[in-house]
């Protein structure tokens, strides 16, 4: 059963999406630090098509700032946040863009809204 969510969740589930997408295009480490639950764990099929590719909060925050993601950007980013489900102080959310797919799950922690899991593909 879905709990009422209220339009105050919603875009606060989309600005902590936006800060993590827009954080790492513009080479923001502070935007994807706030973002990211510190537990976070981002997966993803590897090229060989069979193993995960594995990567953690400390990494993503890393390669912000040494401007990873500036270099991936594509110009005409086309982000768009359509947030999933909202239950209580979980969430999903999908992300798509010029270059990515992401699904998010999140928490709402004292801080606010932070994704703890994230699962990608490139579009």
């Amino acid at each position: 059963m879905e709990m009422q969510v209220g339009a105050e969740d919603r875009e606060a589930i989309t600005a902590t999406a936006l800060d993590y997408y827009e954080g790492w295009f513009d080479a923001r480490a502070d935007r994807i630090e706030r973002a990211l639950h510190p537990d976070l764990v981002k997966r993803s099929l590897a090229y060989d098509g069979e193993s995960i590719s594995t990567l953690s909060a400390g990494q993503m925050v890393d390669w912000a700032a040494a401007g990873e993601g500036r270099d991936e950007d594509p110009g005409d980013r086309q982000i768009e946040v359509r947030v999933d489900h909202v239950h209580g102080s979980i969430a999903t959310a999908t992300v798509t863009s010029a270059i990515y797919v992401d699904y998010l799950q999140l928490v709402r922690t004292a801080d606010g809204w932070r994704i703890v899991n994230v699962l990608w593909a490139p579009s």
